[in-house]
């Protein structure tokens, strides 16, 4: 049974406000921000949105039987007697109801929350499956999926709204979990999601252009990022990648204890690549040699970051965790390998930032030297998005690969046509002879596996896992890995 809370007293606990009229009733019977789901006896946060702003629909939440309504500035009110808080931040006030409502669950498991520009993904469910490895009760929020146990669930944000986060937390502690791991993004970060929820400790992974559309400049989208560390307790840990420039700036506020992880220099838990090759990776880790099923150096940091947070929450012991760590295989749609007829290998990765394209292609070209063979590159960028990474996408693929396809990603409002010419811009003309403009990306996949002769690597980036093409507000089905197995029957 998930426990949930109906005093209000309780549901008010670490909310600081002020009662504009009206009397406190003692009891509710839910919470919202949702005006359309208000039921009688409810309390309606109105909190202001990125299209939407709650506080237009005050009167319809009161009219809908709310018993208190949340706000954050003025609003003209209808005739009624019915109680009114005003509180600095409608979303953080959202965020800690959430948390007491569902009887702060995340102070009963050791939470670890994951953020960075890269990484989030594989990091926290590489953790969750090392954790189920060595038989502990694990759960995940993450980008691709939701998971308590070994129910998976399914996931519409990289971090879940305050209430649905905190609903998820308490379906987990009712399920007996005892570590879970989530993504914390800088979006969830800004608009106060995490209010209210303790952590046992948090990752951060790199930083690089990314959201630039949200945040307009990279120091506002690394302050987001760093709000997670600032508000860990003294008793939580602070593991950041010290190889990253930022890794000081994000943990120099942070009360809890810092700890670092690094491939170049001497930190708390440092590793090295001693080997790749086509089928796998040789690295050293806690001073001991062992292979893993991941590719990339990209991978050697998210072990790394495994590892530690394994050893700081006391998972196992160093034999049994290094152990583990070579037995996880790659997250799906995350250097996500499909072999194709006469030994053609595509790979489909969730790249989608510049610096993410440049490891992967990094990754690519040593697998594809090793099996003398050539790197085709597909990219596409999304619409109503950061504008300014597009030329750069293009200029790294382009740059790195004997063809390159340039193709649709989610072009949402934006015509497909427009954002490819964007990119284009930044190929350079030495280049230009061997890219291709495709918008249809169903075509452009199949066009780009027709490039390949075998042995050929063809990288797939940008979707990933996502199973979906978002097109004028309207996300139709569309899985890349399936477009390519399509594409390599044709060769067949």
């Amino acid at each position: 049974m998930i426990e949930q809370v109906y005093s209000l007293a309780r549901l008010l606990e670490g909310v600081d406000y002020r009662l504009l009229r009206g009397e406190l009733p003692e009891r509710v019977e839910g919470i919202t921000a949702d005006s359309r789901r208000v039921e009688a006896g409810w309390v309606f946060i109105a909190v202001p949105g990125t299209r939407h702003d709650g506080h237009a629909f005050v009167g319809a939440a009161l009219l809908a039987g709310a018993a208190l309504v949340v706000v954050e500035r003025d609003v003209q009110l209808p005739d009624t007697d019915r109680p009114v808080l005003r509180v600095e931040s409608s979303a953080r006030a959202l965020g800690l109801m959430a948390a007491n409502f569902y009887g702060r669950p995340a102070e009963r498991l050791r939470l670890v929350g994951v953020t960075g520009t890269n990484g989030k993904t594989s990091v926290a469910t590489l953790l969750y499956n090392l954790c189920r490895g060595l038989g502990h009760r694990a759960g995940l929020l993450s980008t691709i999926e939701n998971r308590i146990l070994d129910q998976a669930l399914a996931a519409t944000h990289t971090t879940p709204d305050a209430l649905s986060l905190n609903r998820l937390l308490a379906q987990m502690v009712a399920k007996g979990v005892e570590y879970a791991f989530m993504e914390v993004s800088s979006h969830a970060l800004v608009q106060q999601r995490i209010a209210g929820v303790r952590f046992a400790g948090a990752v951060f992974t790199n930083l690089s252009r990314d959201h630039l559309d949200y945040h307009g400049t990279l120091a506002a989208y690394r302050d987001a990022k760093k709000r997670l560390f600032d508000g860990l307790g003294a008793e939580a840990f602070a593991l950041a990648n010290r190889d990253d420039r930022n890794a000081e700036v994000m943990l120099q506020n942070s009360p809890a204890r810092r700890c670092y992880y690094s491939a170049n220099e001497v930190a708390d838990y440092s590793g090295k690549l001693l080997r790749e090759d086509a089928e796998s990776m040789e690295l050293e880790i806690a001073g001991t040699s062992v292979h893993v099923l991941l590719h990339g150096r990209f991978n050697l940091y998210n072990l790394l970051a495994v590892y530690a947070v394994a050893d700081l929450l006391g998972l196992g012991e160093r034999p049994e965790l290094l152990r583990q760590l070579s037995l996880l295989q790659a997250v799906r749609g995350r250097f996500q390998g499909i072999l194709g007829p006469q030994k053609r290998l595509a790979v489909v990765d969730y790249a989608h930032t510049p610096d993410a394209l440049n490891k992967v292609i990094d990754t690519l070209r040593v697998i594809a030297h090793h099996r003398d063979s050539h790197l085709i590159s597909l990219v596409g960028c999304g619409g109503d998005r950061d504008k300014g990474k597009r030329p750069d996408m293009a200029a790294i693929a382009s740059s790195r690969s004997l063809w390159t396809v340039l193709t649709s990603d989610n072009p949402r409002s934006e015509t497909p046509g427009s954002i490819i010419d964007e990119m284009y811009a930044g190929v350079l003309h030495e280049y230009r002879s061997h890219v291709f403009r495709i918008e249809d990306r169903r075509e452009a996949i199949l066009h780009a596996c027709m490039l390949s002769e075998p042995g050929d690597i063809i990288l797939i980036a940008g979707k990933g896992h996502e199973n979906y093409q978002e097109i004028r507000g309207v996300r139709q089905p569309f899985d890349d890995a399936e477009e390519v197995r399509r594409a390599f029957a044709q060769l067949d």
